[in-house]
């Protein structure tokens, strides 16, 4: 059963919310994070990205630009930028995006059951994104990045959540995105304990985003195992920050596809050898986004169509039943000859917050097909992950993406 406990967080002054908190560090390349703290010096991605304070000549992953991450970190806390609760507490995080919302329990959790599956994994992690998090953690001393999990439905929790949410909260802002955000402090002491109590009953929590982040926090809680042998397990490096949502409030979008040729062949080749495992239908100038499981939209030559995936391709499979897993399977990988979308140069991936002018966009300057997707869905998720299996690279992309730099977890 899973240890989801409170922790005393560092917390942004009030007041200066808006300007800290940050998009994740992993949705920037180091130009786009660059400009982003040129014209905020106050976002938290100059700590979470350290390299933006730095010219090209030194690399983004040298000794320096984590000891900068660590001193200014600690220059921003002296200075009374964020300020440590005095106990520990949950904290509730709201997103609001257009008309939906979003709650979840903010709180630490347990590095054992990461290793022991009860915090359950979809996809795999690479080691070098993994060393990055690792050192940049180790130098702060603190996770700044929440683990994205998410759990089964449970009345207790939600009602909870109800109750808490009908005080007024703690800060509350809208970021530049339209993103609406909103924070609670619950330092009840009954309600700390049902809250402990209630999530020591659930089974199973998923990650939902934030795979090399939890990796990367499980690694450095293991090194420093390795450096205090009589260590009791309460020390807070064996614990990682996260937000948890109930699964039902949660939105997947679609996670798109472009290609940069036909593998050699023709538009009528390519076309031909679609219809053997996928019916093709000529949909025209409309972009066309699908809107129900094993369709697929085809941006080719300025037009649109539609893919229907055959009965016979179709599966039971929690994993090859998937529409990222079809589109491969059948399309990518024997048509246009890309067997590893992680590393073939000639595939790129559009999350669906864009939008599918996007796609249309890039068929028009560096791509010439796109794919649009019908998106996965939480359900598959935690079936893959129950199963002990993995989800095909680029398989979910979920909105609102959580920030950071509203709550730090000191280690």
């Amino acid at each position: 059963m899973a240890e989801i406990r409170p922790f005393a967080a560092y917390r942004p002054a009030p007041g200066s919310e808006k300007k800290i908190a940050a998009l994740p560090y992993d949705v920037y390349n180091r130009s786009e994070a660059c400009e982003e703290v040129r014209k905020n010096p106050e976002s938290f991605l100059s700590i979470d990205r350290a390299e933006t304070g730095f010219d090209d000549s030194v690399d983004t992953y040298s000794p320096e630009v984590y000891e900068r991450a660590a001193n200014l970190l600690r220059k921003w806390i002296t200075e009374g930028r964020f300020v440590k609760d005095e106990k520990p507490c949950y904290y509730l995080y709201e997103q609001v995006m257009g008309e939906r919302s979003q709650t979840g329990i903010v709180a630490c959790a347990s590095i054992d059951d990461y290793l022991n599956n009860v915090i359950k994994k979809h996809e795999n992690t690479r080691a070098d994104k993994e060393l990055d998090r690792i050192h940049h953690v180790d130098a702060c001393n603190m996770q700044t990045g929440p683990i994205f999990l998410a759990y089964r439905g449970n009345a207790v929790l939600k009602g909870i959540i109800e109750t808490v949410k009908e005080e007024n909260p703690v800060c509350s802002f809208t970021s530049g995105d339209g993103i609406g955000h909103r924070v609670w402090v619950i330092e009840d002491e009954e309600m700390i304990s049902i809250i402990y109590e209630e999530f020591s009953r659930i089974p199973a929590i998923y990650i939902a985003d934030g795979h090399h982040r939890c990796a990367s926090a499980v690694k450095v809680g293991l090194k420093r195992r390795e450096k205090h042998p009589g260590c009791t397990g309460e020390e807070e490096f064996n614990y990682f920050l996260s937000v948890l949502f109930q699964d039902e409030e949660l939105h997947i979008m679609d996670y798109n596809r472009v290609v940069k040729d036909l593998n050699g062949l023709t538009v009528e080749e390519f076309l031909e050898k679609l219809s053997k495992n996928f019916t093709v239908t000529r949909i025209g100038s409309g972009a066309f986004q699908p809107k129900e499981k094993g369709t697929f939209g085809m941006y080719l030559e300025d037009v649109w169509y539609k893919l229907t995936a055959s009965g016979e391709i179709r599966s039971e499979d929690a994993v090859k039943g998937l529409d990222v897993s079809l589109l491969q399977d059948y399309l990518l990988e024997p048509v246009l000859g890309i067997s590893d979308p992680k590393t073939d140069s000639r595939i790129d991936f559009v999350g669906g917050i864009r939008g599918l002018k996007e796609l249309e966009r890039r068929v028009h300057t560096d791509m010439k097909v796109a794919f649009s997707m019908y998106p996965t869905s939480m359900r598959e998720l935690e079936n893959v992950a129950d199963e002990g299996m993995l989800m095909p690279p680029k398989s979910t992309w979920f909105e609102p993406k959580l920030r950071s730099g509203l709550f730090l977890h000191e280690l």
